[in-house]
C-alpha cells in the first residue's frame, strides 16, 4: 500500500492553489501563491523559509487586503506614442497608462485583461510584459539593508517547488536599488 501511495498508483493527485501571507523586514507585506498537492508540506516550507530569512508567517487575510488583482501590459517606449497609446488604452477599457521608465504600463481590471490585450494587439502593439498580477494598494519605503533581506526572502521562497509567485508591497528608490547592485 505504501509503494502504491508513493508511486501515485491508484490515487489521483489533486493540486490546489493556496495563498500564504506574511511579513518581511520593516512590516512589508508578503503574499505567496502556491500550487500544491500537500498543504502540510508547503505551509511548513513557506513558514520555515520566512522565519530563517527574517520574516514571519501571518494569519489568513492579514495582508491579502493590501493587494488587488490587476492586468498589466507593458509596451516599449520605442514602439508607442504616449498620447495615442493612452487614448487607445482608455477606449479599450483600461484604467490607466503610465510612463514607467523604459516602458508604458497599461493597467486594467483583471476581468478586462484579455479583451484589452486583444484590442491593443489588433492596433499593432507588442508587449514586453503582459500578465495578471497582484498590485499593492499602498507601499512601504525600505532602505538598502531591508531591501537586501527582502530580496533574500523572495529568492528563497521562489526556489521552493510549490511556489508560483511572490508579491510584496515594498518601494525602493533608484539610489537604494543601486546600492543593492554594489
Amino acid at each position: 500500500r505504501a509503494i502504491k501511495k508513493g508511486t501515485g498508483e491508484g490515487n489521483e493527485n489533486s493540486y490546489e492553489d493556496v495563498t500564504y501571507e506574511g511579513y518581511g523586514p520593516g512590516g512589508v507585506a508578503i503574499l505567496v501563491q502556491t500550487l500544491t498537492d500537500n498543504r502540510n508540506r508547503t505551509v511548513a516550507e513557506v513558514r520555515s523559509t520566512l522565519t530563517k530569512k527574517g520574516g514571519s508567517m501571518g494569519e489568513a487575510g492579514c495582508v491579502a487586503w493590501i493587494f488587488e488583482k490587476k492586468g498589466v501590459l507593458e509596451i516599449s517606449k520605442e514602439n508607442a506614442n504616449e498620447d495615442k497609446l493612452l487614448e487607445e488604452a482608455l477606449e479599450a477599457g483600461a484604467e490607466d497608462a503610465i510612463d514607467d521608465g523604459d516602458v508604458f504600463s497599461v493597467q486594467c481590471a483583471y476581468a478586462d485583461f484579455m479583451d484589452i490585450k486583444a484590442i491593443l494587439e489588433e492596433k499593432g502593439y507588442s508587449f514586453e510584459f503582459a500578465e495578471v498580477t497582484m498590485k499593492p494598494k499602498n507601499t512601504i519605503p525600505v532602505g538598502a539593508e531591508e531591501l537586501r533581506k527582502l530580496m533574500a526572502i523572495t529568492d528563497a521562497l521562489e526556489d521552493l517547488d510549490d511556489v508560483q509567485e511572490v508579491f510584496s508591497n515594498f518601494e525602493a528608490d533608484d539610489e537604494t536599488m543601486s546600492q543593492l547592485e554594489d
